[in-house]
């Protein structure tokens, strides 16, 4: 029987790392005190995200970042030194905007990831469900060898629960197409678990609010952000939150905790 480790772990787009800890990052990190916090679009390199948190004291801290420079990214902030650290999906194609960080643990992996927005006029939404099918098999491929958690912004409503105004939207806005939809259920259907929709089927909370037109204060939003699990982590899980009361981005953090 594989044990998992008690183990709070989180999500978190910053939407640019650097101004994000102006607004007071690491104030946040202490109110939801991460194990491991996955970021996204850190809009850095490998070398300034570690400029950024050189002050952070208490975790490992791991980069990818995209050949574009200030664009995508993510990191790993972890208080346990991982096995080992691995970048991107070994795809060429979706491997040049550092989307992809994944940190091996024992008895575990932890992978962050920006999935690809398909963009206005859904010019990348070819791609995007490219992206979809490969990044899904992943992380099965991972599966073989020890458990997931696989954590970040999906750009995707996968339900009408999931965002405030589904009918407007619907098959017109990126992020909530038939085929993105699709795409997050088929990482349902190989077994992953929504760790917040399977505890909450009923709670309205969103993950992301648009900057304009006071979207957050009226709570028009997006459930973007998701914490997935293979199913024996899924048991382990006591808790899924989403915490809206967290700022610093238009992004919120969404999180579990392992018992």
């Amino acid at each position: 029987m594989l044990k998992i480790p008690p183990m709070r772990i989180y999500s978190w787009n910053v939407n640019g790392l650097r101004a994000a800890v102006k607004k007071d990052f690491k104030g946040s990190l202490e109110q939801f005190n991460p194990d491991v916090l996955g970021l996204q679009e850190t809009k850095a390199q490998e070398d300034q995200v570690l400029e950024a948190l050189a002050d952070l004291k208490g975790y490992y801290v791991y980069a990818n970042h995209a050949v574009k420079k200030g664009y995508s990214g993510t990191a790993i902030l972890s208080k346990q030194e991982p096995v080992q650290v691995h970048r991107d999906m070994g795809i060429q194609e979706h491997d040049q905007e550092g989307r992809i960080i994944t940190a091996e643990y024992d008895n575990l992996y932890v992978t962050s990831v920006y999935v690809p927005n398909s963009k206005h006029g859904l010019v990348r939404l070819e791609e995007r469900q490219r992206w979809d099918r490969n990044f899904c098999a992943y992380l099965k491929d991972l599966e073989v060898h020890k458990p997931v958690v696989v954590m970040g912004d999906f750009n995707v409503a996968h339900q009408e629960i999931d965002i405030a105004r589904p009918k407007s939207n619907y098959n017109k806005t990126p992020g909530y197409t038939q085929q993105e939809i699709d795409g997050m259920t088929r990482f349902l259907e190989a077994g992953f678990v929504d760790t917040f929709r399977s505890r909450h089927p009923d709670t309205v909370k969103y993950s992301w609010w648009s900057y304009r037109g006071g979207a957050r204060e009226k709570n028009v939003g997006w459930r973007l952000d998701y914490v997935l699990a293979s199913p024996v982590i899924d048991t382990s899980v006591e808790e899924a939150v989403i915490l809206n009361d967290i700022f610093g981005s238009d992004h919120c953090p969404v999180g579990i905790h392992l018992a």
